[in-house]
């Protein structure tokens, strides 16, 4: 194990400015193509029994590794900014009268829904908060249609199972 941890200490002396720079020129951004560096240096370290020195030379497999990093960043970027833009594209609500109800019902869903898991939760607050139809959410999100209409299928049946049990319903 120690030498291991030696070995990867080396590769990164040796390696990490080069992966830093490849993931620096594909992704355009420093703290982006540090954050990249480090993870492709986890990823070796974690995956280090897949390292055969007969299939190609280690900085080749660490720019393996940091490309498809970069390439995981890029499309988590782009998703991201696809949902903001689909939000920000979407009218602002009426403005109605908070009574203490609307108030009460707001902060029992939020709480109900940080207790879905994240997928679930995110396609449910596209769809009523953001008023986004299922289309709307795969184009935003970049999940198939299928995945989108299932995550609120099941996100809706886990909310309306916990309000029956609990009897507190919002609204009523």
């Amino acid at each position: 194990m120690r030498d291991d941890e030696t070995a990867l200490r080396a590769a990164f002396e040796q390696h990490g400015a080069a992966v830093l720079y490849l993931a620096q020129r594909l992704l355009g951004d420093r703290a982006d193509a540090e954050d990249v560096t480090q993870q492709t240096f986890v990823a070796a370290w974690t995956g280090r029994d897949g390292f055969d020195p007969e299939r190609g030379t280690m900085l080749a497999w660490l720019l393996g590794i940091a490309r498809r990093k970069a390439a995981d960043r890029l499309r988590s970027v782009a998703r991201h900014e696809r949902v903001t833009e689909t939000v920000r594209a979407q009218a602002s609500p009426p403005a109605g009268p908070e009574t203490p109800e609307r108030v009460a019902d707001r902060l029992l869903i939020a709480d109900e829904l940080s207790r879905l898991p994240a997928e679930q939760r995110r396609t449910l607050e596209l769809a009523f908060f953001g008023d986004l139809t299922h289309h709307q959410i795969a184009a935003a999100t970049g999940l198939p249609l299928g995945t989108v209409k299932s995550h609120i299928r099941r996100g809706m049946a886990t909310l309306r199972r916990r309000w029956e049990v609990d009897g507190a319903t919002p609204g009523s």
